[in-house]
């Protein structure tokens, strides 16, 4: 892909601004910052397995989502290490070496032309297990395009359906249409879900959705509109419990407050009505931050 680190246009945002002096949005400036690079349990079983994921997270975001749980690394208290393209594959190579079934990288939207070529290094090296791009969905198809044969699994969030609603808590009117255009082009590149035979997923889409206080309604259009997009079995779909107050969702009363049972178990039952193929949910006693990671530690050698 073509990038001008001068002039960023990788996310939705299109700041146009100079990353050698990190003024973009998502404060990321000409190498990546790493907070964590660990093994991983916590994710859905087809992505953690028995071993763990091999989890790389970044720090900063495009987004500015005020219920963040990784709120000390997206919104800039906890900075990370800066990792160049070389160190970056020797960490993927790391956590394949601990048993990590994937290397799965979490909020890596404003990094895409570095991670590619640190993946392109990590590949000519010897990292075998499948590359799992995790994202909060607020991505631009063409930038995307960089990372098609790199990635084998694609992990987004779609968070809204409303653009009052993405406006309010996301600081992004416009959520939707491109994180469902991303969605499109993630099945496009990935095709259905494949599973091993210890049913972890290998390729395709994982499609992960956080049910909101008060959002139910909104929670349903996301999933209509994936069945209608994808049908019963073009992607898998994650229907998710695990929302906590946190950050800055005290300042708004509508969401100071858990998911209720009915709330997320109409959500889940809508899901299961309509008869997707690979469906996962969640206890609401993941609604927790101590699943939340140490970001505080160093990054391994």
């Amino acid at each position: 892909m073509e990038f001008d680190v001068r002039q960023c246009r990788l996310c939705p945002r299109q700041c146009r601004c100079d990353r050698r002096a990190g003024q973009g949005y998502c404060r990321g400036g000409d190498s990546m910052r790493i907070a964590r690079a660990a093994l991983h349990l916590w994710e859905e079983p087809c992505i953690s397995g028995e071993s763990g994921s091999g989890t790389i997270f970044f720090t900063g975001c495009t987004l500015g989502c005020c219920f963040c749980q990784n709120y000390p690394i997206s919104h800039g208290q906890i900075a990370g290490t800066p990792v160049d393209e070389a160190r970056f594959a020797k960490l993927c190579l790391s956590l394949q070496r601990q048993g990590a079934h994937n290397i799965n990288l979490v909020n890596p939207t404003h990094y895409i032309p570095w991670i590619a070529d640190g993946l392109r290094r990590a590949r000519q090296a010897g990292l075998t297990v499948p590359v799992v791009y995790n994202t909060g969905g607020y991505d631009k198809s063409q930038s995307l395009a960089a990372l098609a044969g790199l990635v084998d699994v694609w992990l987004p969030d779609l968070k809204f359906f409303d653009a009052a609603l993405s406006r309010r808590y996301a600081a992004a009117a416009d959520y939707f249409t491109h994180a469902a255009a991303a969605v499109v082009s993630m099945r496009r590149m990935a095709g259905p879900p494949v599973f091993d035979a210890a049913g972890r997923l290998v390729s395709g889409v994982l499609v992960r959705h956080l049910v909101m206080p008060g959002a139910r309604h909104d929670s349903m259009k996301l999933l209509e509109w994936l069945y209608d997009t994808f049908g019963r079995d073009g992607v898998a779909v994650s229907v998710m419990s695990q929302y906590t107050p946190c950050y800055g969702a005290r300042e708004y009363p509508q969401i100071n407050r858990r998911v209720t049972r009915m709330e997320y178990e109409s959500v889940a039952d809508f899901a299961l009505q309509k008869g997707f193929v690979w469906l996962y949910g969640q206890q609401r006693e993941s609604a927790t931050l101590d699943y939340t990671p140490d970001f505080t530690g160093p990054l391994p050698e």
